[in-house]
């Protein structure tokens, strides 16, 4: 019975795991660059949950007034 490494290799895919694995690689190494080189953008970020944004005052929607209903005609 083969093994998978002995139908892979047969094949010639071989050659794109390793494309897999150099692009996956290129991409972990920018992103981990990205998030360790100080930027104006993360010092925002990270003032976020300090920040009082809340309003001081909750005002609720006012609601039109209801018309009245007309009164009953007088009885002579």
């Amino acid at each position: 019975m083969k093994s998978i490494a002995d139908v892979v290799g047969a094949s010639g895919l071989a050659f794109y795991a390793e494309i897999a694995l150099a692009i996956f690689f290129v991409v972990f190494v920018v992103i981990g660059l990205r998030l360790l080189v100080p930027s104006q953008q993360w010092e925002h970020v990270a003032h976020l949950p300090l920040e009082d944004d809340t309003p001081a005052r909750v005002s609720r929607p006012s609601r039109p007034a209801r018309p009245t209903p007309p009164s009953p005609p007088a009885l002579p």
